[in-house]
């Protein structure tokens, strides 16, 4: 499914980059479910004249990856520019063999994110969990969607994993391309902001003027929120600072809703995330455990003017330790389009309730608390 929205477009560019102000609004395709976004991202690889980056978590050599990889190393064969970033632990990039052959044997320029090394063995911690495809500069994807059968109804069937993703193009799709050259050059700290506080922009987690770009950006909205704030996560394991401003935001009155899954990919996560259930219900937000299938979307709405979505989970490893990007729109359009997502989700989870999640047995308790002790390495 995808929608076409019209977000505001006064952007500003900071840092490395120059004022710009857009001239006419400029359309998002909003995507939740896998094979329309597929389909677009190769409709527009494949239309590519000049360039096209391309940057993911995960690409598994399956049907799916095998499409991408062989898109790619077409245009490159025909002497477009194509580059292509893989976070090496993401996509276990020994397993790339045949694959990253094909991609190379075509021409594409292939890189894997932090390879493991033994002189620097830390560094393997701290990966690229960004999905961004910008083509020709014109047309720009973010989202949650890692490339694999996985997300793909027709491949995997009613229990495709449940994401969300956007198209962005214009100004925004000039700021994707922009981004991702400095990544690929080494510059982890490139930002843009919009001006005036209205607009949209890209914001990556690590900033020149705030290191944990996108916690502050959370902290701050879940602080100044004045009637709601619903957020989907896959991996909720707050910091304490933005469990509190949750608990503080409810206890003013604010509505707090949280939409996480109830079928997780990763167990422990799921137990760490269980954790905080009892201290945030006590404060009056309301959680709810989304049933048919995997969520992994990343989305939050704020008073039904702001909004995000991207890449970054609400975690300890999305907020401090991996890289990360966002789309952060003031935007009622955008917020409205994600509400209703939201509120359609909710259709379909099954709400936390404080008196019954107190019953619940030890065995439970202590994986959580298992969970609890490593959220800062899940």
């Amino acid at each position: 499914m995808s929608s076409a929205l019209a977000p505001a477009s006064a952007i500003h560019h900071a840092a490395s980059c120059t004022p710009v102000l857009a001239r006419a609004p400029e359309a998002l395709d909003l995507y939740t479910e896998g094979d329309a976004l597929y389909d677009d991202m190769l409709r527009s690889i494949r239309s590519a004249t000049r360039n096209v980056r391309f940057e993911t978590y995960i690409l598994v050599p399956d049907e799916i990856g095998w499409e991408f990889a062989k898109a790619l190393g077409e245009r490159a064969s025909h002497g477009v520019a194509v580059r292509a970033q893989i976070d090496a632990a993401g996509s276990l990039s020994w397993r790339f063999g045949a694959l990253g052959r094909h991609l190379r044997s075509k021409g594409v320029r292939l890189r894997f994110f932090h390879r493991w090394r033994w002189r620097d063995p830390w560094r393997y911690n701290r990966r690229n969990h960004r999905k961004l495809l910008v083509v020709d500069d014109t047309d720009a994807y973010i989202g949650g969607f890692n490339l694999h059968r996985e997300s793909s109804r027709r491949l995997y069937g009613d229990k495709r994993w449940r994401d969300t993703a956007v198209c962005m193009r214009g100004e925004l799709a000039r700021q994707a391309a922009h981004l991702f050259d400095a990544f690929w050059n080494g510059e982890r700290r490139w930002e843009c902001e919009p001006a005036n506080g209205a607009g949209a922009v890209l914001v990556a987690n690590n900033s020149l003027r705030c290191q944990h770009r996108l916690y502050c950006w959370y902290a701050e909205r879940f602080a100044t929120a004045r009637h709601r704030i619903y957020v989907t996560t896959p991996y909720l394991v707050p910091s304490l600072r933005a469990q509190h401003a949750l608990e503080a935001a409810a206890a003013r009155g604010i509505d707090v809703r949280l939409l996480v899954p109830g079928i997780s990919d990763v167990a422990i996560v799921q137990w760490a995330a269980q954790a905080v259930f009892a201290p945030l219900l006590r404060a009056g937000v309301r959680i709810y455990e989304y049933q048919p299938r995997v969520l992994h979307a990343k989305t939050a709405v704020i008073d039904g003017e702001w909004s995000t979505l991207g890449t970054a989970n609400m975690d300890y490893r999305s907020f401090f330790t991996n890289y990360e990007v966002n789309l952060v729109a003031r935007d009622p359009a955008l917020a409205q389009t994600l509400e209703q997502q939201f509120l359609a989700d909710l259709n379909e989870a099954a709400p936390v309730e404080l008196r019954r999640w107190l019953r619940r047995a030890w065995p439970r308790r202590m994986l959580e608390s298992i969970g609890w002790v490593v959220r800062r390495w899940l």
